[in-house]
């Protein structure tokens, strides 16, 4: 049954909320809904993209005057539900309820992860993380700085909501270290960790009170402009695949129930755990989003739409949800991603050379 909603979605410039938007143009019972968006302006291409019948330009969530504004458009505009994108929105939505239907993660679950340090923290000592130290940069700087971890490490800035690899390196000696520091003058805190050389995964699970509804694991492969960043990580990948691995789902289902544990909370609405494999292949925790990422259409795509799902268990609705937890996909699936068009998901990829010449 197709449904005529009107959908609020936050941050809706955004690669990630544009990727929700389009998956869920591509289900039948939310083709037909109108999208109204809210943003903070700085990304001018989801303006005119026409993937929104109109984008409201609003303070951000920090802005004493944003719930005003955003109670002002969901009373003017007659929302039916929203899809909350940005992490720091999240929080906020999570802990000061809006009058409209929406689906996020519970208050305590959000805060716990969304800085890397309180989610590395959080599950320390689960063996579910790579080893890890937060040094302040006077410390590392000091003649008597020893790093435990060794090298190669990974260094980073890990305060409350940031993403796409901020401040993000792969130091090799003590040397590229302090050099790292000096180049990002603005980070005054660094997470040291343990380096993974493995494969990188996001998983995205879906609960509805406690139950797991729904498992989507893509494998990174390839990042836009790569080689323009020093860590080799832009924050958004070019080459992808879905893929299925019971060691990425047994170690994110365990994260999400140790820190749902630790807070007293059941699980509720959508998270992508990011994982990547350490030198035995064992995947590890580096991050836990409390949102889709933005490869999300690419399951829709593959008649997994994760969108669809969230969107059906915010109206009640789950009865319309089908029960296959996890698809399962071609071996040689693959997503591209290019600057200038919508992402393709190719179930079975054969390379250039083994095709024939047209």
């Amino acid at each position: 049954m197709k449904t005529r909603l009107k959908i609020l979605v936050t941050g809706a410039c955004g690669v990630t909320s544009r990727s929700v938007v389009r998956s869920l143009l591509m289900s039948n019972k939310f083709s037909g809904c109108k999208f109204i968006g809210t943003d903070i302006g700085d990304n001018l291409y989801g303006f005119y993209e026409r993937l929104y019948e109109r984008i409201y330009k609003v303070p951000h969530v920090r802005a004493q005057e944003y719930r005003t504004t955003m109670e002002r458009i969901i009373e003017e505009e007659h929302i039916d539900a929203a899809v909350v994108i940005p992490e720091l929105e999240v929080v906020y939505w999570s802990s000061h309820p809006f009058p409209v239907p929406y689906l996020v993660p519970p208050p305590k679950f959000s805060e716990s992860v969304i800085s890397k340090r309180r989610l590395y923290d959080t599950l320390n000592g689960t063996g579910l993380i790579p080893a890890y130290l937060i040094s302040t940069r006077q410390q590392i700087q000091s003649p008597e700085f020893r790093n435990p971890l060794g090298y190669p490490c990974w260094v980073r800035d890990f305060s409350r909501g940031s993403t796409s690899a901020k401040g993000a390196y792969m130091a090799s000696n003590l040397e590229q270290l302090t050099a790292w520091m000096a180049i990002n003058q603005g980070i005054e805190d660094y997470m040291l960790s343990e380096f993974l050389p493995g494969s990188n995964y996001a998983c995205h699970l879906l609960y509805n009170h406690g139950a797991l509804l729904k498992v989507g694991i893509y494998e990174r492969l390839e990042y836009f402009m790569s080689s323009v960043a020093v860590s080799g990580i832009t924050g958004n990948i070019s080459r992808g695949r879905l893929v299925n691995s019971q060691a990425v789902k047994a170690n994110a289902l365990k994260a999400v129930e140790i820190i749902c544990k630790k807070g007293h909370e059941t699980m509720h609405g959508l998270v992508a755990v990011d994982l990547r494999a350490d030198h035995k292949g064992n995947p590890l925790i580096t991050e836990i989003n409390i949102r889709h990422v933005a490869c999300t259409s690419a399951f829709a795509s593959a008649g997994f739409n994760l969108s669809e799902y969230q969107m059906l268990c915010t109206l009640n609705r789950t009865g319309e949800i089908d029960s296959e937890v996890e698809k399962v996909y071609p071996k040689d699936n693959l997503i591209l991603r290019d600057i200038d068009g919508p992402p393709i998901w190719i179930p079975n990829f054969v390379p250039l050379a083994d095709r024939e010449s047209r």
